[in-house]
């Protein structure tokens, strides 16, 4: 490579990693992710998205303007081909402190999943819990994990065309048993800037190899559906991602977030629909027996 491409590789990682490292910063300050005295839990995969949220992290957290603590945790599922040693060598190497944690869901996953069925969702149910056990009992007070735009996105499709919900992943919310915080802190961060952060890092990436890199086949289909409509159509998928924010309830039809049989109602109580089908007309064939 000559000198004026190297310099221009070099300029064009710079600007990837600054943008990078506003979009965290813009979502932590968005969301008040991060406090004084927080001590974050990052859970550590192997993959690029978890590698690139650490390595930003430890950027921010040296010129952040309040003090808080990281630690990486990393569960170890007795997956094949697992080498023990890619994480503590890397961990070590930049000097983070970190935790490895073995739990052989691996065996479980295997036992309860038929052959030909996709894994991903209770290997991930596994994991979380076993995680989330850890950051309980350590008294972690935010959990961090490395979902970003896209996740959140593609999350949002699923819910609507194989759940009938609209809800997507918050950037920031507590988990179902009430125990942890957890953050996104990759939020605003396309996967593709992601990808490209983690390969000029140069990440010891450690693929999944319980099932093949396997993936949930629903997730593959709506991944699909986005890049190609990204491809057509520049910004759509942003805009989606924008919108998650920008909600209107009233332009909705959820009567939980928006009192609709308030609106506009003069006197009374309102009328339930049995009021409203007490004169709807016999059975059709009701009235024909008669005849």
């Amino acid at each position: 490579m000559s000198s004026s491409a190297a310099r221009k590789q070099e300029i064009n990682a710079n600007k990837l990693a600054k943008r990078l490292r506003r979009q965290v910063g813009q979502a932590i300050a968005d969301f008040q992710m991060i406090e004084a005295g927080d001590r974050i839990m990052v859970c550590l995969s192997g993959g690029k998205d978890s590698y690139t949220l650490l390595d930003l992290l430890r950027q921010l957290q040296a010129k952040a303007p309040v003090d808080f603590e990281l630690h990486a945790v990393h569960l170890d599922q007795k997956q094949p081909g697992y080498d023990p040693r890619t994480l503590p060598d890397y961990l070590e190497s930049i000097g983070m402190p970190y935790t490895i944690l073995e739990q052989d869901t691996y065996s479980v996953v295997k036992r309860v999943v038929p052959e030909g069925r996709t894994m991903c969702s209770l290997c991930s149910r596994l994991r979380r819990g076993n995680l989330y056990d850890h950051a309980a009992a350590e008294g972690f007070t935010k959990i961090a994990l490395g979902h970003h735009r896209d996740d959140i996105v593609e999350t949002l499709f699923l819910n609507l065309f194989h759940q009938a919900k609209l809800k997507a992943m918050p950037p920031k919310l507590r988990s179902d048993d009430g125990r942890n915080v957890l953050i996104r802190p990759l939020a605003y961060c396309r996967e593709d800037d992601i990808a490209d952060y983690a390969q000029a890092r140069a990440f010891p990436i450690m693929p999944c190899n319980l099932c093949g890199s396997q993936e949930n086949l629903q997730r593959k289909a709506i991944k699909a559906m986005l890049t190609d409509w990204e491809r057509k159509f520049p910004g759509r998928v942003e805009n989606v991602f924008r919108a998650i924010g920008d909600v209107s309830p009233s332009q909705l039809a959820d009567r939980k977030l928006f009192d609709f049989a308030a609106l506009g109602r003069r006197d009374g109580p309102p009328l339930s629909i049995g009021d409203w089908l007490r004169g709807e007309p016999a059975d059709s064939s009701a009235e024909t027996a008669a005849d």
